[in-house]
C-alpha cells in the first residue's frame, strides 16, 4: 500500500542504539570499573552479526561526505541495495534481544531519553531501510533527500569549550556517531580529564570490536607510564613516597595481562594518568 505513513521507532534504530550504548560506556566507566554496555556492544555489533552489518551502512550514510547530490544519491542507492541483501529476520531477532538486555541492564527512560544530534538523518535512514517498499513515492523522495542533504552538507561551526575543540580535531579517526553527545557529558561532568585520559577513552570506544589494536595501544601506554614514573621518582625526596611509587610501578605490568583489555584495566590506566598529573603538580 503506497500511502502507508512511515513511523520511526527510536528504540529500534540501529544507529541510535549504537550511539546510546557508546555514550553509556563513558558514563559507566566514570562511575565504576565495569560497563554492561561494553559487553552489549561486543556481543551485538561484532563482525558477523546482522546488526553489525546494518550499523556499518548507517555509518557510511552519516560519515561519508560528497560535494555533489548525484554522487550522494548514487551512494544512497548502493547502500540500500546492500541493506536489501541483509537477513531482516536475523536483524529483528538480534535487535529484540539487544533491546531486552538494555532494559534489563539500565532504566529505559534514562537510557533512551537523550538528545541525538543527528536524529533527523538517523530517523530517515531507519525509515528508508524499514519502509522502502511500502511508502508513498513523495514521502520516499523526501526521506531520501534528507539523507542526501546530510551527505552533501558542510559541518557548521559550534560555539563550545576546549573539550569540544579537542575532540573535533579527531573527527576523522572517530568510529561512533554524534560525538557531540559525549562532548556534552564531558563538558558537564568530566572537564578536568587530562589529554591522556581523553585519548584513552576515545581509543577504548573506537576499538571495542578491535581487541588487538586496543591491547597494543594499552601495552604501549603502560611502557610510557613506567618510563614517566621512573623519571618522576628521581624528583621525589620523601622516602615513603618513593617506596609507594616503586610499588605502583611494579604493579602496572598487570595491565598488560590478557588478550582483551578489561574495563578494570582501562579504569586503572585512567588512575595512573591522574597519578602522573598529581606528581607533576607537586614537583612543579
Amino acid at each position: 500500500m503506497l500511502n502507508k505513513k512511515m513511523k520511526h521507532n527510536k528504540i529500534k534504530n540501529t544507529g541510535i542504539l549504537f550511539e546510546l550504548l557508546t555514550r553509556q560506556i563513558t558514563a559507566d566507566l566514570m562511575e565504576s570499573d565495569t560497563s554492561k554496555a561494553v559487553n552489549l556492544v561486543k556481543k551485538y555489533f561484532k563482525n558477523g552479526t546482522e546488526i553489525g552489518k546494518e550499523y556499518q551502512l548507517y555509518k557510511i550514510l552519516t560519515e561519508t561526505k560528497y560535494n555533489t547530490e548525484s554522487r550522494a544519491e548514487t551512494l544512497v542507492d548502493a547502500v540500500l541495495d546492500s541493506r536489501n541483501k541483509l537477513n531482516s529476520t536475523s536483524i529483528r531477532r538480534e535487535k529484540y534481544n539487544l533491546i531486552k538486555e538494555v532494559r534489563e541492564s539500565y532504566k529505559e527512560k534514562d537510557f533512551f531519553n537523550t538528545k541525538i544530534n543527528n536524529y533527523k538523518v538517523l530517523a530517515s535512514i531507519y525509515n528508508l531501510f524499514q519502509h522502502k517498499e511500502e511508502i508513498a513515492p513523495d514521502e520516499y523522495v523526501a526521506t531520501k533527500f534528507t539523507i542526501i542533504e546530510g551527505i552533501t552538507s558542510t559541518t557548521k561551526a559550534h560555539k563550545t569549550n576546549k573539550t569540544y575543540e579537542y575532540l573535533k580535531k579527531q573527527e576523522k579517526d572517530l568510529r561512533i556517531l554524534a560525538y557531540s553527545t559525549l562532548v556534552e557529558k564531558f563538558n558537564k561532568k568530566y572537564s578536568n580529564l587530562t589529554e591522556k585520559q581523553k585519548k584513552l577513552i576515545r581509543e577504548y570506544i573506537n576499538n571495542i570490536s578491535n581487541t588487538n589494536k586496543l591491547r597494543e595501544y594499552v601495552n604501549s601506554e603502560v611502557e610510557e607510564v613506567k618510563d614517566t614514573l621512573k623519571s618522576q621518582l628521581k624528583k621525589v625526596d620523601d622516602k615513603v613516597t618513593q617506596i609507594k611509587l616503586t610499588e605502583v610501578m611494579n604493579q602496572i605490568d598487570g595491565l598488560k595481562k590478557g588478550n582483551v583489555v578489561s574495563d578494570k584495566q582501562v579504569v586503572s590506566m585512567m588512575r595512573y594518568y591522574e597519578l602522573i598529573e598529581e606528581i607533576d603538580n607537586v614537583a612543579n
